[in-house]
């Protein structure tokens, strides 16, 4: 897949994230590339049921890392113990809130681990809502991909039982 290549110190904050049960979901292109989506990336853009659960810090703290928190200039963001990859997410345009959102995720195995990712079929309705030139020109690759993971699941689905 073109996702990202997570290091070892980036699957650890996501498996400590993971062990100490906060939610969160991973959206945005670095999810529909968790689904087979043929599309690049440059970060993984993580959304947080709530961005002050004291555990989102302790999962930092056990990596080295820490949360900025934001300012006038920057928003809220990682830094240290290799978590530079990640973006916080505050919205995603087009969908509800992130309780809204949360069954519309398909679970990919992180080792052990479930980590929930969002759907494509909501991934494009928030990139069509933001309408950025950057998410126009992603769409018709995300609706391909879509079509073709409903063909395989057509095709799954009617094929004979096993003998």
């Amino acid at each position: 897949m073109a996702a990202p290549s997570l290091s070892e110190s980036e699957q650890r904050f996501l498996r400590e994230l993971l062990r100490r049960k906060v939610r969160f979901i991973v959206v945005g292109l670095s999810a529909a590339a968790l689904q087979g989506a043929p599309v690049v990336t440059q970060d993984v853009d993580l959304w947080f049921e709530d961005l002050g659960d004291p555990r989102i810090k302790e999962a930092l703290k056990e990596v080295g890392a820490a949360y900025v928190p934001p300012s006038i200039e920057n928003p809220p963001m990682f830094a240290g113990g290799g978590v530079e990859l990640f973006d916080i997410v505050l919205h995603m345009d087009g969908l509800g809130k992130f309780a809204d959102e949360w069954d519309h995720c398909v679970q990919v195995l992180l080792g052990r681990h479930k980590l929930r990712v969002l759907g494509i079929e909501w991934i494009l309705v928030s990139k069509r809502a933001a309408d950025r030139p950057k998410d126009r020109l992603v769409i018709p690759v995300l609706e391909d991909a879509l079509a073709a993971a409903r063909t395989k699941t057509r095709r799954r689905d009617k094929s004979p039982p096993a003998v």
